[in-house]
């Protein structure tokens, strides 16, 4: 077994915040003249999230966490650690977590450690590993022993293929000490490098820089660089000689599905470079002995043949984690984070009970982790899985959203572009059809100070 760990430090609660409007990627094919199933089958996309001039970072972060702490009954008075992951950046200073420390002004707590986290897709993630060594040290206070995670992002591209790869979302996670789902201590690995693969150096703009095959590429060899010094991990701390078979799911940073189905497939192609002697592969693999991983970053023929060895595999060990991912799309932070609120809102208490799950995270430029945690056994465990999965409720919000023409997902678009940056501005979209309890912008003053609402079928409540 990996480390023990003697905190039980892991994964309490979640929530997950599901824009109200999506636009379908097929409609989308047709609208932008693309191929029919470029988007659906080519990114393996069936609807994407959208956010008008109404919702900004902030208030989408606002909702989650406020969600999270009325669902599950949390005392904002207990909470000792709150960080926030995002690349949305709406001011060069001011960090979406002071923004959300309204939300505990009426409990009088302000003794909240955490801030925000900047790389790409990545922040998240650091935001995780900050809070995990928070309940792990000296600093926990007897009575303010919880942390909150949230991981977000509102994902836009200008028009071009890179549009449908974008997204919206937001997650929040509650961790503490003896955790239903238990965080694998020592088994970690992360990989490091400078790239410009994606980048968002235009402050005047929303839209990244984006090298497509790069970004790929990047990708793939920090799918590479993980994986190793992950097994490597496992084989020292558990005396073992492992493989893929090491968990029972596997959760990745999609910014489309597509790539996760190939990263996948590039997990068993690692396992077979590290075991070529007993690995089964295709006739067209073994006409092909001294392939590398180097060599094989953009080798269509090695990347199909892998997918095929894992299929079935896959099916069952990566697909439940992608529900959320082909619905809303890419969420940058959140988009892994979507991953694991998808598993554990469909996954039956019974079946994850002793599942290790396997996380990738990866964020360009270039950062990237790959994790574990182990769900345990016991009543209690299972007893917090089935009302995790109760407060989610992915596929119902899903199917309670409201679809918007590709007509309109452009106008809308187009507004977010024209308003980017903009001061004295009041928000034009209607806030009539959005989830119950959703924060939402209300003004952006001359000093572009910001002022939020929270939507209620019979009224809002105001900061």
């Amino acid at each position: 077994m990996a480390s023990s760990n003697p905190l039980n430090v892991g994964i309490h609660a979640a929530e997950i915040y599901i824009p109200k409007k999506f636009v379908n990627q097929t409609e989308l094919e047709t609208f932008d003249g693309a191929s029919a199933g470029k988007y659906t089958i080519g990114l393996g996309q069936l609807n994407m999230s959208v956010c008008d001039d109404r919702e900004d970072i902030n208030s989408i972060c606002l909702t989650a966490v406020n969600n999270l702490l009325e669902k599950y009954e949390i005392d904002p008075a207990t909470i000792g650690f709150l960080e926030v992951g995002t690349e949305t950046i709406i001011d060069k200073s001011k960090s979406v977590k002071s923004v959300l420390m309204q939300l505990f002004a009426a409990s009088g707590n302000h003794n909240i450690e955490g801030i925000d986290c900047k790389n790409a897709c990545y922040g998240g993630t650091n935001a995780l590993f900050a809070a995990v060594n928070w309940l792990e040290s000296g600093y926990v206070e007897e009575g303010k022993e919880w942390a909150i995670v949230v991981a977000a992002d509102i994902a836009v591209y200008k028009s071009g293929g890179a549009r449908p790869t974008g997204g919206a979302g937001a997650i929040a996670i509650l961790l503490g000490r003896n955790a239903p789902i238990v965080f694998d201590r020592g088994l970690r690995s992360t990989f490091m490098d400078h790239a410009w693969d994606f980048y968002k150096p235009d402050l005047h703009s929303e839209y990244p820089e984006v090298d497509g095959p790069l970004s790929n590429m990047c990708y793939i060899k920090a799918i590479d660089k993980c994986y190793e010094g992950y097994l490597d991990r496992v084989n020292k701390l558990e005396n073992r000689k492992a493989n893929m078979s090491v968990a029972d799911y596997y959760l990745f940073h999609c910014p489309y599905s597509k790539l996760v189905q190939k990263s996948f497939g590039r997990l068993a192609f690692n396992d077979y470079l590290r075991n070529t002697a007993t690995f089964e592969v295709p006739e067209s693999i073994k006409e092909h002995p001294n392939l590398t991983r180097e060599s094989t970053y953009v080798d269509k023929n090695v990347e199909k043949a892998f997918m095929d060895v894992v299929k079935a595999e896959q099916k069952a060990k990566v697909d439940p984690g992608l529900l959320a991912s082909r619905n809303c799309g890419n969420m940058y932070c959140g988009s892994l984070y979507s991953g694991l609120c998808s598993l554990l809102s469909e996954t039956p208490a019974e079946t994850l009970a002793g599942k290790r799950v396997v996380l990738f995270s990866y964020g360009s430029g270039l950062s990237s982790s790959m994790f574990s945690f182990t769900v345990q056994t016991d009543d209690a465990a299972k007893a917090a899985l089935n009302r995790i999965s109760a407060a989610l409720r992915v596929a119902d919000r899903l199917a309670a959203r409201t679809k918007i023409e590709p007509k309109v997902y452009d106008e809308i678009m187009a507004l977010r572009q024209s308003v980017h940056n903009a001061k004295e501005y009041t928000p034009i979209s209607s806030t009539k059809d959005m989830f119950p309890g959703t924060w939402y912008l209300v003004d952006i003053d001359g000093m572009f100070r910001r002022t939020y609402k929270r939507a209620f079928p019979n009224g809002e409540e105001q900061l």
